[in-house]
């Protein structure tokens, strides 16, 4: 372990985007990477792996040298899908968590002229008329799915699901009121400030100052309605202990970095950093919770054969 530390980096240090470049996570990475080189005595250099919904970075990872030099900035996004098709891979066991970094709002939203001023309009409605309430996400088994279903499986209501291929056009239906409303990650803002529709709640944990008059669904009567899509770096398991130390030593200071949270503040995301013991735990919790969900929703995985 004192070879790994004395002899790293010993040279510069990639790191997978699963995005293509130029999208809001690439040009936040880019930041904290610039952020961290000179910490790391390295440049850290950005590769853009982009394809199979952000899952390609385990698959590379896992072919990795498991000697820090290669990372990966890892949606949680990945463990569902793996839970949700058979993969030949494991994120667990396949990834050394090193820190999570960052996460994204989600919010409930109707058209601006909808009847339904508050989640409890929207319940109540959707119990008393079964089968009618049409909601949009952004795919199946998608965090803005698996948030919608949260709620709605606690009361037995029984909707319309509509997946959308991405924010514009799921937001342009809420717009339009071609659906009754939808759940979305904080690509919603512009289309909230322009009126064009109503945030009634927002899956975090506590109140955003961007939304103030915006409810937490844990204030609702929700508690395990956190869902924020957060992310984290990993390296290849079988990487030194001490080589992670050093990783989130480094990334840990760049990561709080002004330069950094101002870039993430501009794309309506938040720092949510957890360290590699919590991220790990974090990541095993978000697993079982989303097992349970997905089976009740007839998503998971059929065991392999």
């Amino acid at each position: 372990m004192a070879n790994a530390r004395l002899s790293f980096p010993g040279k510069p240090v990639q790191v997978i985007v699963p995005w293509p470049a130029g999208g809001q996570t690439d040009l936040t990475m880019r930041i904290l990477a610039e952020e961290a080189a000179p910490l790391l005595g390295q440049p850290v250099v950005i590769v853009n792996k982009p394809g199979a919904a952000g899952t390609l970075v385990v698959p590379l990872l896992k072919a990795a040298e498991p000697d820090g030099h290669t990372i990966g900035q890892v949606p949680i996004t990945v463990y569902r899908h793996a839970l949700m098709h058979h993969v030949a891979w494991d994120p667990v066991k396949d990834l050394a968590p090193i820190a999570q970094v960052s996460s994204v709002h989600f919010g409930l939203l109707v058209p601006s002229n909808s009847p339904f001023r508050s989640v409890a309009d929207l319940i109540g409605w959707a119990v008393q008329h079964p089968g009618e309430l049409i909601l949009g996400s952004t795919g199946i088994g998608t965090t803005s799915h698996l948030a919608m279903e949260e709620i709605l499986t606690q009361h037995n209501v029984k909707y319309v699901h509509v997946p959308y291929k991405g924010t514009a056009d799921q937001m342009l239906a809420i717009a339009t009121g071609q659906i009754m409303g939808g759940v979305n990650s904080s690509g919603f803002a512009p289309w909230v400030e322009k009126g064009q529709v109503r945030l009634l709640a927002i899956f975090s944990a506590a109140r955003n100052p961007r939304w103030p008059d915006a409810p937490t669904m844990r204030e609702l009567g929700y508690p395990q309605a956190v869902y924020t899509s957060p992310w984290g770096l990993a390296a290849p398991a079988g990487t030194p202990p001490s080589v992670i130390q050093i990783l989130h030593g480094v990334f840990y200071k760049a990561m709080f970095s002004t330069r950094h949270i101002e870039a993430l503040a501009r794309f309506d995301q938040s720092l949510d950093y957890l360290n590699t013991h919590d991220y790990r735990m974090a990541v095993l919790a978000t697993i079982e919770r989303e097992k349970k969900l997905l089976a009740r929703m007839n998503l998971l995985a059929a065991p392999a054969s």
